[in-house]
């Protein structure tokens, strides 16, 4: 899996568990929106800070958001 893709999954996944908006993530990181919905989407590259400052505006572990399903676990 393209790790932008699964970043970008794993930051959405976080932010609708936590009741977050976009805006409220993006207010919490001082950027724009946008800047979350297109790393959310896979087209941003993110940075080593971005990827910290996403961690923290989620108040998860900056490495669970790198972390890949485990497809073995059974589905509901």
């Amino acid at each position: 899996m393209d790790i932008r893709k699964l970043f970008g999954t794993n930051v959405k996944r976080y932010r609708e568990a936590a009741g977050l908006s976009q805006a409220e993530i993006a207010a919490r990181m001082g950027v724009d929106r946008a800047y979350v919905s297109a790393i959310e989407r896979g087209l941003q590259n993110a940075t080593l800070l971005s990827i910290w400052e996403i961690a923290q505006a989620l108040e998860v572990r900056p490495v669970a958001l790198l972390e890949e399903p485990d497809l073995s676990a059974p589905t509901q």
